[in-house]
């Protein structure tokens, strides 16, 4: 979602892109976010220098940074599975210890990377996580929050070898994707009838609300202020029964009834696994997805707005717009 959303907005304002792929990659997803928001969608989209490559290959890597003064690193594997955990750990901080040294190697001027909230502490006592909240090890992290801050990590040994660079943290990102994973899946979810809602409270925020800040922070105006930073970028905090509940009015569906407790959900996950383990497909809730869905988890994204003046997108326009998104294909495949 957001490596799409980001190619859109630079090609709108006439960049010169490279884009890393692998040689499997289907980019018609990315064809297809290009399509929701203009109509020259094909031309923008053929202005994208594609490139195959992995970041797992320090020297691909270095080979394909020749001449690249500025780098948007989103690429990551995002898994709640625990047996994608190892997996997931190795490729997200191999694979960005393998762009900083390249990026070094080259002496590129600037690196944004894409972080995660999932990096931060939590803070259980209703306090908002800010830039300064330390992430703390512990057995209840997800794989996930675990390769995000180890991620993170290789930023900052970077900027201490010489790399100039920026961090952004978002909450919850919502936009149109590949409806079936991510966040965006929540919105098909509760298309197709959700029952259950949870009580937790997390950050939510919009896609373009996460790669336009990207983007700003990275201008020539903004980047020396703001380097060798993090930025939390989150809209507002609310609760996951009001977004579901948001969605299912923005969908025209019934809205979640039953409060998904802590017991219910220790339940759910674990006969989902037993079900994975009979059936060889991935369990439709993992314990990782599951734990802490009834916690309340408030994120301070004002920093950004502080420093450059930028102003988030209200959490209801955006779940209003992908929803309609999100209806548009239900049609068109009907």
């Amino acid at each position: 979602m957001v490596g799409a959303h980001l190619l859109f907005e630079l090609c709108k304002a006439g960049e010169n892109v490279r884009a890393l792929k692998r040689s499997t990659s289907n980019l018609s997803q990315v064809l297809k976010t290009f399509n929701y928001y203009a109509s020259n969608a094909r031309e923008l989209f053929d202005c994208i220098e594609w490139v195959d490559g992995d970041i797992l290959d320090y020297y691909s890597l270095e080979k394909l940074l020749k001449g690249v003064t500025q780098i948007y690193h989103c690429a990551a594997i995002v898994s709640f599975e625990t047996k994608e955990r190892q997996r997931m750990i190795s490729n997200n901080v191999e694979g960005t210890a393998n762009l900083v040294n390249a990026a070094i190697e080259n002496n590129v001027e600037k690196l944004c990377h894409v972080s995660s909230i999932a990096a931060l502490g939590k803070l259980q006592n209703g306090n908002f996580v800010t830039e300064e909240t330390n992430w703390v090890p512990s057995k209840k992290n997800s794989g996930y929050s675990e390769s995000k801050f180890f991620s993170e990590t290789e930023i900052w040994r970077g900027i201490e070898e010489g790399l100039d660079a920026v961090v952004v943290n978002p909450s919850i990102i919502l936009g149109p994707a590949n409806w079936e994973s991510g966040s965006a899946k929540i919105f098909k979810t509760v298309s197709d009838g959700m029952k259950f809602y949870t009580k937790g409270v997390t950050g939510f925020v919009d896609v373009f609300d996460v790669v336009r800040p990207m983007i700003q922070l990275m201008h020539e105006s903004n980047f020396e202020k703001c380097k060798n930073q993090r930025y939390i970028l989150s809209a507002e905090n609310l609760s996951y029964q009001n977004v579901f509940t948001q969605i299912a009015v923005a969908m025209q569906k019934t809205a979640p009834t039953v409060w998904a407790t802590d017991w219910l959900l220790s339940l759910v996950w674990r006969a989902a696994k037993v079900v994975s383990i009979f059936t060889g497909k991935p369990s439709l809730i993992t314990r990782e997805a599951a734990t802490g869905r009834n916690e309340v988890n408030n994120f301070d994204g004002s920093k950004i707005t502080r420093q450059i003046g930028y102003s988030y997108r209200p959490v209801g326009e955006s779940i209003k717009q992908t929803a309609a998104f999100l209806a548009a294909d239900i049609e068109t495949e009907a």
